[in-house]
């Protein structure tokens, strides 16, 4: 089992940055995927960033591409969501993920609230 936390989630400006951070524990050795989604009130929870396979590719979903950046240091964990030019649109709890052979993993949530 993979266990997964987010922090860095709060209220911001629009305009204005954010960074979200997600850490592991457990079997990580066995994640071949991970990032970030997010889900809004009222809609269903949507892909944000990712790193995929073993050469990490990185995604970035069309609405957040040029905005966000994805990252981690040579270990997989933790990963890093950074969000800048935010919009009220952001607005979401956004969640940590991680794909093994098993069960997904899925962190608890953080919440991103931007204020217009």
């Amino acid at each position: 089992q993979v266990q997964l936390v987010e922090s860095g989630g709060g209220l911001v400006q629009a305009g204005g940055s954010l960074r979200l951070s997600c850490a592991a524990s457990g079997r990580t050795f066995s994640v071949y995927s991970m990032g970030w989604y997010r889900q809004a009130p009222g809609k269903e929870r949507e892909f944000v960033a990712g790193f995929s396979g073993s050469g990490g590719t990185i995604r970035y979903a069309d609405s957040v591409k040029g905005r966000v950046t994805i990252s981690r240091n040579n270990a997989k964990y933790p990963v890093d969501l950074q969000i800048n030019s935010m919009k009220p649109e952001d607005t979401a709890t956004y969640y940590c993920y991680a794909a093994t052979p098993g069960p997904d993993a899925w962190g608890q949530g953080t919440q991103v609230t931007v204020s217009s």
